[in-house]
């Protein structure tokens, strides 16, 4: 098991999360609320946390490749939503 995270500073953090589960949710499984959210992807699960200061997501799948996969997945996704923001996503072991 390869587990990757994100800690992404905003004070968007919940609205990007959000956004994030809604778009996911049109292809797979995905389980949210307003500070917590689980999405299943085919290659692996992402869990993600927002509070008022940051976004929180931690990857866990199989391998490296996939686990690069993933973050590009989610990276391409919030940089689409937080245009104007920009936030910087940095990807490390936990």
């Amino acid at each position: 098991m390869v587990t990757s995270e994100a800690r992404v500073a905003t004070p968007n953090a919940a609205k990007y999360m959000v956004q994030l589960c809604k778009h996911f949710r049109h292809k797979v499984a995905v389980e949210y609320d307003a500070h917590r959210a689980r999405v299943d992807f085919p290659f692996g699960v992402c869990r993600m946390t927002a509070d008022a200061e940051e976004l929180v997501m931690r990857c866990e799948v199989d391998n490296d490749d996939l686990a690069r996969r993933m973050e590009a997945v989610l990276e391409q996704h919030l940089a689409k939503f937080a245009w104007r923001e920009k936030p910087t996503v940095a990807w490390r072991a936990p």
